[in-house]
């Protein structure tokens, strides 16, 4: 199938209903129980669309954090809500269709027919581009997850789903892209915008991550230096071929 659906529903009788539909619309269901492992999902993977029981915790969030991926990689979102769902803050999230509990076959259909020209397809077999990285910054007891932006050894500008909580030091914790490695420790936010983007300096990581950082910086060093040595012999090549005519 062209098109693949993330179901972030726990209740058994409603993802009958919805991997029914699904199949009816020529789209491939996968199905998560949680917004973290909802979230992990969207960062691995391409998914055409997302829907989310907003009686779940954390489904504004996992609607949020999908609207701030690219255009060619973000989501069409259905937002499941029953009777007591402030349908206003659904929209504020970011859903783009309403599917109203308790289900009914005919009406998800009609709905996700209604939502299919504006997805994307699951491109499977082609080359993917290089995916961001999701990073947890604990304030207090809650956990907000914000995608990597950009990284190097010394810290990182990130994006969050709203604006940072005024703070300097923050503990946080990623996994470093293509690998299991966790780094965690402190940051030291250097600036922040109303748009939920800052910079954070890394102000205390464990011995561990500091390796692992390390690591992987020489690793990425190491391929961009074989490309170039590629580049430049291809190019020499090229021209040598050239002058012999």
């Amino acid at each position: 199938m062209a098109f693949n659906a993330l179901l972030m529903c726990r209740e058994e009788q409603a993802l009958r209903v919805l991997e029914t539909a699904l199949d009816k619309v020529k789209m491939e269901p996968e199905v998560c129980l949680s917004a973290p492992e909802a979230l992990d999902l969207t960062v691995l993977r391409h998914y055409s669309a997302l829907v989310l029981d907003f009686d779940l915790p954390g489904a504004a969030t996992v609607a949020r954090m999908a609207r701030l991926a690219p255009v060619n990689r973000r989501p069409v979102i259905f937002g499941m809500i029953s009777a007591f769902t402030e349908i206003a803050e659904t929209f504020q999230a970011g859903v783009n269709f309403i599917i109203y509990k308790p289900l009914v076959f005919a009406q998800i259909v009609r709905c996700l027919r209604a939502g299919r020209g504006f997805m994307r397809p699951d491109r499977r077999k082609s080359e993917r581009q290089p995916l961001e990285s999701l990073v947890y910054l604990q304030f207090g007891i809650a956990a907000l997850p914000a995608m990597v932006l950009d990284l190097n050894q010394n810290g990182m500008a990130l994006q969050a789903p709203e604006p940072l909580p005024p703070v300097q030091q923050v503990p946080l914790r990623f996994v470093l892209p293509g690998t299991t490695n966790m780094v965690e420790g402190m940051g030291e936010v250097i600036w922040a915008d109303d748009g939920g983007r800052a910079g954070m300096l890394f102000s205390r990581l464990t011995p561990a991550s500091r390796k692992y950082l390390k690591q992987w910086f020489g690793k990425r060093d190491s391929k961009k230096k074989t490309v170039s040595r590629l580049a430049v012999r291809g190019a020499k090549a090229r021209r040598a071929a050239a002058g012999s005519h």
